[in-house]
């Protein structure tokens, strides 16, 4: 599958160094296969803790190759923005899905599911079942 054709991922964290630091983790881990459009929406405008609305609108329109695009988020009010900007229907691309999956575990699988050309379904499916991993 062509690079350009991969559902693009959204991370959005009340930090941006914690958005930045789980991209790059689950970049890392995709095996060398294609560069999965993987954006973070980290913080606010300024650098503050928080979550900006703009900031995601942004990522979104960033990682959108026309294949869907998957967000995932930290906390709270992280998801309470994403549902108003969904709620809007034009602030991000059409085919764009609030992920109900956990931050860490939920955006590896997503990357990697992304990575292999999988469709939006199977992306958000797999970051889903990312709440079954157990530890122990």
């Amino acid at each position: 599958m062509s690079d350009d054709r991969l559902v693009g991922i959204v991370l959005v964290s009340h930090s941006a160094a914690v958005a930045e630091s789980v991209a790059e983790l689950a970049r890392g881990l995709t095996g060398g296969g294609p560069d999965v459009p993987v954006a973070a929406a980290g913080g606010t405008e300024g650098g503050s803790l928080g979550t900006s609305a703009e900031l995601i609108a942004a990522a979104a329109a960033a990682v959108d190759r026309g294949a869907g695009i998957a967000v995932l988020t930290d906390l709270g009010s992280a998801v309470l923005t994403v549902k108003a900007l969904l709620a809007e229907g034009d602030e991000l691309p059409g085919d764009t899905r609030l992920v109900d999956a956990p931050f860490v575990e939920g955006a590896v699988a997503a990357v990697v599911t992304a990575a292999t050309g999988a469709d939006l379904d199977a992306v958000e499916a797999a970051a889903a079942e990312a709440y079954t991993y157990r530890k122990t």
